[in-house]
């Protein structure tokens, strides 16, 4: 439960949780260390927590849970009766293995973690090579954030880092950095996404910060025909990555 509800706990004992059969499936077909798992198997329906595509190492402890404990321990009341304790394996920009031409989303300080974890299952679609959060104001295993994603925290590479460490990153690599902003800026379906770009939003409130304006190669924006003049962060990340997808199709 601490680990569920306090980042400070998740940190300090380097674990997080996986709530769900699907999520704990991505978990462990990314390769990550699982060391406890939570079962309820009338609430679950299921023998075994473990799923098939778990392949080699030591198997996790596995600890049998009533109902009424699992409503506790589990994030949303009783869906679907696993709950598991995880490693942690922070990646890094270092260690980042991009290809040719690759299409990175930058997400700078967006703070809800239902808005990233929707970022990320739209980059699982778009096949994107990797999502970098800088400056962050939720961490990446918070639990909201997990479930929102549906796993895709574990499919995508999910970096995070300041702002200059990853504008830095992008330059060393000639990657273009592609800004969505509403001033002085262009329709993103004019704008190539061919090459290697990174699509860099900030938040609905604020937008992005003075230094990736200036960092950015071009500025783009999507149109917008109503009276209102801001979209869902991960509404247009959908469609800024979609285009990327669009565009390198034909």
């Amino acid at each position: 439960m601490a680990l569920q509800q306090k980042s400070a706990e998740r940190r300090k004992a380097h674990l997080f949780v996986v709530e769900g059969q699907r999520e704990l499936e991505h978990c462990l077909e990314a390769g990550l260390t699982v060391s406890c798992i939570y079962h309820c198997p009338e609430i679950s329906g299921l023998s075994s927590p473990v799923p098939s595509s778990e392949n080699g190492g030591s198997a996790p402890q596995v600890l049998t849970v009533t109902p009424q404990v699992y409503e506790k321990i589990a994030y949303r009341g009783t869906t679907e009766g696993i709950v598991a304790e995880v490693e942690e394996r922070p990646l890094s920009l270092a260690g980042l293995r991009l290809p040719e031409s690759p299409l990175v989303v930058v997400l700078e300080r967006v703070e809800k973690p239902g808005n990233l974890g929707a970022v990320l299952r739209s980059a699982d679609a778009a096949k994107v090579d990797a999502v970098v959060v800088c400056d962050p104001l939720t961490d990446l295993y918070n639990p909201n954030l997990i479930r929102a994603s549906l796993g895709a925290i574990f499919t995508v590479p999910t970096i995070a880092c300041t702002s200059e460490a990853c504008i830095r990153f992008l330059k060393e690599r000639g990657i273009a950095i592609l800004t969505a902003q509403l001033q002085d800026s262009h329709l993103y379906y004019d704008t190539d996404m061919k090459r290697g770009t990174a699509i860099v939003m900030g938040t609905e409130s604020t937008g992005l910060s003075q230094i990736w304006r200036d960092a950015a190669d071009a500025h783009i924006r999507i149109p917008m025909l109503g009276r209102l003049d801001s979209l869902n962060v991960s509404v247009s990340a959908a469609i800024l990555m979609f285009e990327a997808v669009r565009q390198r199709s034909l």
